[in-house]
Formats: structure tokens, C-alpha cells, sequence
């Protein structure tokens, strides 16, 4: 049997290299050596979306490979869900997230799904151009946790404001931690529409994210 802690490298490495055939060779292994598939995608293929998050923040990496990066990630984790026991009353904490009305690029808004989910977020991608509104709907029926709004554009950023001015309106404000990110976005204006949080790119809203729950997800 090969040691578990030299696979979970492995796994983590081969997400960094954006080798998805040894990703899924190596969860193939933590599979036939009967390793914890839970264990195998937190130690070795979130342990690795990390790091990728955070060659992103220094710029070594740029879009293209965190793509590249989360194929081998998801080919992972194809090979390991199959595997994972259900665990008692125990829920992972859900996402809504979406690009808020007005706005159609996704581009970073998809990044912090990727990112999310390697962090073991449910998420609930609400797409691009989606109305204030919406945002309440769907974190109510799904119970959400939290809500991710992004936007690139300074026209529709005040919209952002006015899903938070919806919860409030509908007495739910506190059922729901609230974060905001994209280009034109600053803690300052986040502060100033009440939000609960800011990120500056993928990799920091995934920290956020868990930070705003209360650790790991």
C-alpha cells in the first residue's frame, strides 16, 4: 500500500502541474488502497486549488491556468465522490452566487465558483445578468449560508446594494453573511452598501468565504 500523505501530495501536485491524467490516476489509487476519499479531496485536490489560488494572487498564474488547474480538480473529483459516505445531519455550507443584473461578464465570478467548490462549498450559480431579486429567492430556497455578487461594470454596482436592501426589507438580513467582488469593487463601497465582506480575486474569496462562516467549510 502506497502512504496516503505521499498520494495526497501527489494529488495536490498534479493540480499545480495541471496534469489532470495523473490526477485521476493517483484519486484511481487512494480509491484501490481504500484511503478516505474525503480526506484524499481536502489533503490532496483542495490542498492544491489553494496553492493555485494563490500563484493567482502573486500572478504567476493567470486565468488560463487556474481553467486548466480546476479540469484536473474536477476529473479528481469524479473519481472520489462515488466514494464519500454520507455523514450523519452534517451539511456543507452552500453558496448563491451570481454576476448581478446589467452585467454579462462571469469570467471572475466563475473563478470563484471553482474556487469555492475546492473549498467545499455547495454552490448554487445563479449566471450572469441576474435581478436583485433573484438573489433572495434562491438563498431562501436552498438555505443558503451565504451570497456571493459580483459585477465589472460601475453601472450596475449599486444594484449590489439593493440585494442586501431586499433581505433587510424581508426580515432575513441576518440569515445570510453577504460578499461582494469584481474590478470595479473596493472594501469602501462594500462597507458603504453593508455587505459582509470583499475579495479582490478568486483565490481571496474562497479565504473569505470561510472566514465569514466560521473556518472550514
Amino acid at each position: 500500500m502506497r502512504d496516503k500523505e505521499e498520494l495526497f501530495q501527489g494529488l495536490s501536485d498534479a493540480i499545480v502541474a495541471m496534469d489532470e491524467d495523473e490526477t485521476v490516476r493517483l484519486a484511481e489509487a487512494v480509491i484501490d488502497d481504500k484511503i478516505d476519499p474525503y480526506e484524499a479531496i481536502e489533503k490532496g485536490l483542495s490542498h492544491g486549488m489553494e496553492r493555485v489560488g494563490r500563484l493567482f494572487e502573486e500572478e504567476e498564474y493567470f486565468v488560463p491556468e487556474i481553467l486548466i488547474c480546476s479540469d484536473a480538480m474536477y476529473a479528481g473529483l469524479e473519481v472520489l465522490k462515488p466514494h464519500i459516505k454520507a455523514v450523519g445531519t452534517d451539511r456543507t455550507h452552500r453558496v448563491v452566487i451570481g454576476v448581478i443584473e446589467g452585467d454579462t461578464h462571469d469570467i471572475g465570478k466563475n473563478l470563484v465558483k471553482i474556487m469555492l467548490e475546492a473549498s467545499r462549498f455547495e454552490v448554487f450559480d445563479l449566471g450572469r445578468d441576474v435581478p436583485p431579486v433573484r438573489f433572495l429567492e434562491k438563498a431562501k430556497e436552498v438555505e443558503a449560508d451565504l451570497i456571493a455578487i459580483s459585477t465589472l461594470m460601475t453601472t450596475t454596482m449599486e444594484d449590489m446594494g439593493r440585494v442586501i436592501k431586499l433581505l433587510q426589507e424581508d426580515g432575513v438580513r441576518g440569515k445570510f453573511q453577504v460578499m461582494v467582488g469584481g474590478g470595479p469593487i473596493s472594501k469602501r463601497f462594500a462597507d458603504r452598501i453593508g455587505a459582509d465582506g470583499y475579495a479582490v480575486n478568486a483565490g481571496a474569496a474562497a479565504k473569505l468565504a470561510k472566514g465569514l462562516l466560521g473556518g472550514e467549510a
